[in-house]
This record gives C-alpha cells, sequence and structure tokens, in this order.
C-alpha cells in the first residue's frame, strides 16, 4: 500500500506508515470531516427598536389591582402637592419650605463636592446641578433600564420639584436676602451665594428674575406633563385589568 501523506510504498495492513510515522486511520477521520460540507452560516438580525410609544406608555403585564391602588392614591398626593407648588409665587418659597428641600440639599452639597476639581466656576455650579441631575438619573434608570413608567413620571415629578426649588435661589441673586446652608445670607459672606457668584461672573446679574422664572416655568411644565404622564399609564393599567377580567 502507498501511504496517503508521503506516498512510500509498504505493506498492507499497517496502522501507521514506516516513513513518515502518520496514523493512517486519524488521517482518514480528518479527510473525512474535511469532506463534510460545512454548515449555513445564519445571520442574526438585530431585534427592532421600541417605539416611543412602547417606552414611555408600554403595555401592562398582569395588572395588579393592589398596586395599581397604591400608584392611584400616590399620583393624588403628587397632584395636591404639586398644585401648592405650582400656585406658589417665587417669592413665597413655598418649595424651600417643604421638606423635598431637605431632600434635595444633600445632592446639592454633593454636587459641589463632585464637580471641584473642574475650577471654582463648575464647582459653585455643581450644586445645582447635582440637584438636578440626580431625579435625571433615576428618571432615566426607570425608562431604559428596569421599564417603570409610572416610576419614571413620579422621578420627572422630582426633577420639575427640584427645577421649582431652584428658582428662588436664582431670584436671590442681587437682593442676596435667602437664609442659606448655615444660617447666613449672601450679604454675610462674600462669594457664599451660588447664583450671585455665577450670574455676576458671567455679566448677567440683572437677569435673576428672568432666569428664576425661567426654571419656575419649566419645573410646572415638567410636573404637569409627569402627572398626565402617570395617570395615563394607570389609565392603561386599569383598561388591562378591566379587560382581563
Amino acid at each position: 500500500m502507498k501511504c496517503p501523506k508521503c506516498h512510500f510504498e509498504q505493506d498492507a495492513g499497517r496502522a501507521e506508515c514506516v516513513r513518515c510515522g502518520v496514523v493512517f486511520a486519524k488521517l482518514r477521520e480528518l479527510h473525512a470531516r474535511q469532506a463534510r460540507p460545512s454548515p449555513p452560516v445564519i445571520e442574526m438580525q438585530d431585534e427592532p427598536g421600541l417605539s416611543w410609544k412602547e417606552i414611555f406608555l408600554p403595555a401592562p403585564m398582569d395588572p395588579n389591582p393592589l398596586v395599581m391602588a397604591g400608584k392611584a392614591v400616590l399620583l393624588v398626593l403628587l397632584t395636591a402637592w404639586g398644585a401648592t407648588f405650582i400656585f406658589a409665587s417665587i417669592q413665597s418659597n413655598r418649595v424651600g419650605d417643604s421638606f423635598l428641600h431637605l431632600v434635595n440639599l444633600p445632592f446639592h452639597e454633593a454636587g459641589h463636592i463632585i464637580f471641584s476639581f473642574m475650577g471654582r466656576f463648575l464647582q459653585v455650579l455643581g450644586g445645582t446641578l447635582g440637584q438636578l441631575l440626580m431625579p435625571a438619573v433615576c428618571l432615566g434608570v426607570l425608562l431604559l433600564r428596569t421599564r417603570d413608567a409610572f416610576g419614571a413620571a413620579v422621578a420627572q415629578w422630582w426633577l420639575g420639584e427640584s427645577f421649582m426649588d431652584i428658582a428662588p435661589y436664582i431670584n436671590d441673586a442681587r437682593a442676596l436676602d435667602l437664609v442659606l446652608l448655615g444660617g447666613v445670607t449672601g450679604k454675610d459672606v462674600e462669594d457664599y451665594h451660588d447664583w450671585e457668584y455665577l450670574l455676576r461672573t458671567l455679566g448677567m446679574l440683572r437677569m435673576d428674575h428672568a432666569l428664576a422664572y425661567l426654571a419656575h416655568g419649566l419645573g410646572i411644565i415638567l410636573m404637569i406633563a409627569a402627572l398626565l404622564w402617570a395617570a395615563a399609564n394607570l389609565w392603561l393599567e386599569y383598561n388591562a385589568l378591566k379587560n382581563g377580567s
């Protein structure tokens, strides 16, 4: 027989070649594998992205009556509470007198620390950014990661409240009458008032009232939109429960 690898003639019945040492059984197995047809390549197609409706108004899955009742109570409370902020003037500092101001305050102060390595201006601005970023991050996580549209609407309500919470601070940039952390006002300590420093640095100090009303108005829009969004999701759950029963 002739070796299929080195073509050396040798006696038949041998298990391996006397010249190159190749094992005939393994060589035949290799040739058999190479002769088999390759399996077809299946191209994976990306799943289509979710539409805006599937993200903001997802179809309810097995709605729970008790959970729905809890959401309804929360929605009523947020609506009533939000109305006290919406119909209050900036000068009254109604938002600043609520306990939510104490919730926002740690994130405000943490923002000063987080942005401290970016220079004096961003360190001062970081207080406001930290206060706004926390509810914004909660909104994004609840909406895009956990797919909890109702929870995201509540986070947006909080974001609107945070905008309304900074409005009196901006409005006080020239007057410096607002009592700040530590029991002092901007008149008592130089460069202690965030928005007096920020607007003075930008040469926009005379725009403090206009910017305050802008922040307040944006907060109202976000808060009302959040309440309507939460109500729409709760209505979808109610219809799903009614049609499924």
